[in-house]
């Protein structure tokens, strides 16, 4: 079991503010998980196993979260404040999981590592 961060490189956003993103999409993805209680009881129990990727565009990054969402996987998109870096609305990044491995895999295999 393991959850993902998809972030958008496209931004160039700063190393704090990723990181902040990051941990929204997270947690927003682990809630949502909480409808599959057996998978978050395990990927708790296995260490909350994350893996951080990147990828070019919102574009991009709406069809990864509509593949989650239709693998019934738990899937949530950030959406900044604009308070900082990016102006109101930005789509930043997407948390999935956490699921299966594979069943991630499937969507998010391609990308790589942030």
């Amino acid at each position: 079991m393991k959850q993902v961060i998809v972030v958008r490189s496209d931004l160039k956003m700063g190393k704090g503010k990723i990181a902040a993103q990051a941990a929204h999409a997270s947690l927003s993805a682990a809630e949502m998980a909480q409808r599959k209680p057996a998978w978050y009881e395990v990927w708790k129990e296995e260490g909350q196993a994350k893996v951080v990727l990147r990828t070019q565009s919102e574009a991009e990054l709406r069809e990864l979260f509509q593949r989650a969402k239709r693998a019934g996987l738990p899937a949530a998109l950030v959406e900044d404040r604009g308070l900082t870096q990016v102006e109101p609305g930005t789509v930043t990044c997407l948390g999935i999981g956490p699921g299966p491995d594979g069943e991630i895999d499937a969507i998010t295999g391609n990308l790589r590592l942030l």
